[in-house]
C-alpha cells in the first residue's frame, strides 16, 4: 500500500507542471488571433522565436508603450529576438525610413525614445517631419547629418521600409502598437500589461513546444 502512495505522489508530482502549464496556455480569440499563412519579419535560428511591435513614432498609444516594452524585452530569454518594425503605412514616411537607417547605423539606443519625446513632449519634431528636420534633430543627439541623410535614401533602408509595409498588410493589424510573435500570433489584451503578459505566455508556450 505504501509503495502505491509513493507511485501515486510520483506521478502527480510529475503531471502538477503540466497541468498548471496547460491551465495558463494562450487561448485563440482571447489572448491572440492566429495570422494565417503568417511569417516572422526576419529568418529565425533553429529553436529561435522573434517578438516584433509594430509601431509609429506619431502614435502616442506607442510613445506610452516604449517604457514598458523596453523594460519587458530585457527579460525575455536569450533565444527569443525582439525588433521594432515601423508600420510603414506608406514606403516612403520618413520616420520609417529615419528608424531603418538609424537600425543600419546602430543609433537606435540613442534616437528610438527621444524620437517619440520630441514628437509627443518637446514639439521639437512635427507629426510629418521631413528627412532635413530629422537629420537635423538627431545632429543634437550626437549624429552625423550627412551620412544620416545618405543612410535614409539608402537602397537599402527602401527595401526595409518595404518588407515593413508587406509585414504590416501581412499581419492584419488594426492600429499600433501590435505584437507579433513569429508572425503567426497577433497578440491581444486591453492594455499594455495585458499586452505584454499574453505576449510572454505565446512565447513560452513555442519554447515549450521545441524539441
Amino acid at each position: 500500500m505504501g509503495m502505491v502512495r509513493s507511485l501515486m505522489v510520483l506521478l502527480l508530482a510529475l503531471l502538477l507542471p503540466a497541468v498548471a502549464l496547460a491551465a495558463d496556455a494562450p487561448v485563440e480569440g482571447v489572448d491572440y488571433q492566429r495570422i494565417e499563412d503568417g511569417a516572422p519579419f526576419r529568418p529565425l535560428k533553429p529553436g529561435q522565436v522573434e517578438v516584433v511591435e509594430i509601431f509609429a513614432y506619431t502614435c502616442i498609444h506607442c510613445a506610452h508603450f516604449a517604457p514598458a516594452v523596453e523594460t519587458w524585452r530585457a527579460t525575455l530569454p536569450k533565444n527569443v529576438r525582439f525588433n521594432y518594425v515601423p508600420a510603414a503605412y506608406e514606403v516612403d514616411d520618413s520616420l520609417g525610413r529615419a528608424f531603418f537607417a538609424a537600425e543600419s547605423m546602430n543609433l537606435l539606443p540613442r534616437t528610438h525614445a527621444m524620437t517619440f519625446r520630441a514628437i509627443h513632449n518637446d514639439s521639437l519634431l512635427a507629426m510629418n517631419p521631413t528627412d532635413g528636420e530629422i537629420a537635423s534633430y538627431y545632429q543634437t543627439l550626437g549624429v552625423n547629418p550627412t551620412k544620416f541623410l545618405a543612410a535614409m535614401a539608402s537602397p537599402a533602408v527602401a527595401v526595409r521600409m518595404q518588407a515593413a509595409h508587406d509585414f504590416s498588410l501581412r499581419s492584419k493589424i488594426e492600429g499600433t502598437p501590435t505584437l507579433i510573435v513569429n508572425g503567426q500570433y497577433r497578440v491581444a489584451g486591453n492594455s499594455a500589461e495585458a499586452q505584454l503578459a499574453n505576449a510572454r505566455r505565446i512565447v513560452d508556450m513555442l519554447l515549450s513546444a521545441k524539441p
